[in-house]
């Protein structure tokens, strides 16, 4: 029984670091360049499902003003406030992104009348 509420004890802990970290990913305008599905865009690596060891480790240099070349510097003022914990729920969104392709997208109530023409 103990293990069971155990199991059950962590399962919410890690929904609760998922969804704050997906907040933060959202206040951060992270999306802006590395994509709404964590996909990457340009010259912006994609995030999603990398390992959550990597993504703090960078994202702890990052906020201790230190970066491996120029390009990853303009991380830096994203990074300088996070805290510990921030940095582990943003990871562990990162880490185990799930894409929702139920969400529905547009109404699907909606129909054409006419030829389409003008």
């Amino acid at each position: 029984m103990r293990l069971l509420l155990l199991c059950f004890v962590l399962f919410s802990l890690s929904f609760a670091s998922y969804d704050r970290g997906k907040k933060l990913y959202i206040e951060k305008n992270c999306g802006n360049c590395h994509g709404s599905k964590l996909e990457g865009m340009h010259m912006y690596p994609a995030l999603a499902n990398r390992a959550k060891g990597f993504l703090a480790y960078k994202l702890k240099r990052f906020r201790s003003k230190v970066s491996d070349n120029q390009q990853q510097e303009m991380m830096i003022p994203f990074a300088q406030n996070l805290s510990d914990k921030d940095i582990d729920d943003l990871t562990t969104y990162m880490h185990e992104f799930v894409e929702d392709i139920n969400k529905e997208r547009y109404d699907t109530s909606f129909a054409v009348e006419g030829d389409g023409g003008s």
